[in-house]
This record gives structure tokens, C-alpha cells and sequence, in this order.
């Protein structure tokens, strides 16, 4: 499996745009991750994965979701030789949007690993983040449900995050922990970082902004900014 820089960040498309848009933020994105130096991850829907690993190197494509069936019967399943071969190198699993059982996820986890992917996966409360934590993953974000979508203009307090750290380099010091719901701004991912998160990442932060392209380079430059302050 890939090696992932930290602090890295992440950036997702979920559903806000589709075809060219999302090819022109990767494009952005790519751009800035060779700027700055920077591990990025690009979360996006799965029909675009092909495209856009053709026309970026630096980007680290993640799938949105995959089943866990092998090549074969399963009309209409994502099929996980699929994706990889389209170029993801990783997929989230329990995104809130996406809800898994515990079994669920620790199958999709099993699989990705098989076939030489990372997990990403998404918990709501530091009790959660330390159930996953369990099964295996090689990244997780955890991120009060109510916050994503950047509409409560909230994000994580301070205590929710080193908890949620806390909990889940208890279990699995190797595990890498991302801070991201509600993130709107450069400052907000450089706190993160500073505060112990490995990395900090944006959906709807950038996909909303006034300006998504500006806002891909702020945020990956705060992602920087905060790698050579840790260094310090």
C-alpha cells in the first residue's frame, strides 16, 4: 500500500460537482500538492477515479465506498479490482452519508487490504473512533455528524480532537488520525495539525467557498505551513 506523508491533507467532491469541476479541482489540487510539497488526498465519486489518476501523479485518488464481492455475479456492486485498477488507492468506509455496520466494516477493510488498498474510515464519537480503531483501518476521521456539511459554521472543539486522538492511538499508535467536519478556512486546518492531528481535510469547505480553486491552495498551504512549524 501507499506511504502517506504527514501532516497530509484530504480533500472530497462527495456530490457537489460532477464531470469537468471535478477534474478541474484535482487539477488544482495537484498543482498545489507539488507547490507545497504535500501529500493530498482526493476523495471523489467513483465514475470520475479513471479520469482524473490519467491527467494527475502527485494525488492520492480514494474511492467513496466499495462492496465486497469478487469479480463475478453482482450486478450494479462496486467491485473493489475495479476501482483499484481505475486508479483509487484507498476508500472510505462509515462515512455518515454512507452508514456501516461494524461487520461491514471490517469486511471492506479486509478486502481493500487484500488487493493492496488503505481505509479511510469516518467515525461520529471517540467511543466509535476507538471501535473502528479495532478492525484496522489505516486512517481515521472522526467528525461529529452534526458539523459536516459546514452548516452550524461550528468545527471540532480542542477536547473532542486530542480525545478522539487519544482513543485511537491507544489501540493502534500506527493508525493515522485526520480532523476535518466543519473546516472553512486555512487557519482552522493548521490548528488541527498544530493541536496533534496528522492531517486536516475539506468537502464542502472548498466545494462551497466562493472560490474552490483559491481556497485548494490556501488550505494545502496551511497544511505546509504547519509541517515546517512542527519541525521548529
Amino acid at each position: 500500500m501507499i506511504n502517506i506523508r504527514t501532516p497530509f491533507f484530504e480533500i472530497g467532491t462527495k456530490n457537489y460537482v460532477w464531470g469537468d469541476t471535478v477534474l478541474e479541482y484535482a487539477l488544482a489540487a495537484e498543482k498545489a500538492a507539488g507547490k507545497y510539497d504535500i501529500d493530498v488526498l482526493f476523495t471523489l465519486p467513483a465514475v470520475e477515479i479513471r479520469r482524473v489518476a490519467e491527467r494527475t501523479e502527485r494525488l492520492i485518488l480514494v474511492a467513496p465506498y466499495m462492496d465486497t464481492l469478487r469479480p463475478g455475479r453482482g450486478m450494479a456492486d462496486i467491485l473493489p479490482e475495479a476501482l483499484r485498477d481505475a486508479g483509487a488507492k484507498g476508500v472510505v468506509v462509515n462515512h455518515c452519508e454512507k452508514p456501516m455496520s461494524l461487520p461491514q466494516i471490517k469486511a471492506t477493510i479486509d478486502r481493500a487490504h487484500e488487493i493492496g488498498m488503505f481505509v479511510f474510515a469516518c467515525a461520529d464519537s471517540v467511543a466509535e473512533a476507538r471501535a473502528i480503531a479495532c478492525l484496522g483501518p489505516d486512517i481515521i476521521n472522526p467528525e461529529p455528524t452534526e458539523l459536516i456539511g459546514g452548516n452550524s459554521g461550528a468545527v471540532s472543539d480542542m477536547s473532542y480532537v486530542k480525545a478522539c486522538i487519544d482513543s485511537v492511538k491507544a489501540v493502534n499508535p500506527d493508525i493515522l488520525v485526520e480532523q476535518a467536519a466543519g473546516i472553512t478556512n486555512g487557519q482552522q486546518v493548521y490548528d488541527f495539525i498544530m493541536a496533534g492531528s496528522e492531517a486536516a481535510g475539506a468537502a464542502s469547505g472548498i466545494c462551497k467557498a466562493k472560490d474552490p480553486i483559491a481556497m485548494i491552495d490556501e488550505m494545502i498551504a496551511a497544511t505546509r505551513r504547519a509541517a515546517d512549524d512542527l519541525k521548529a
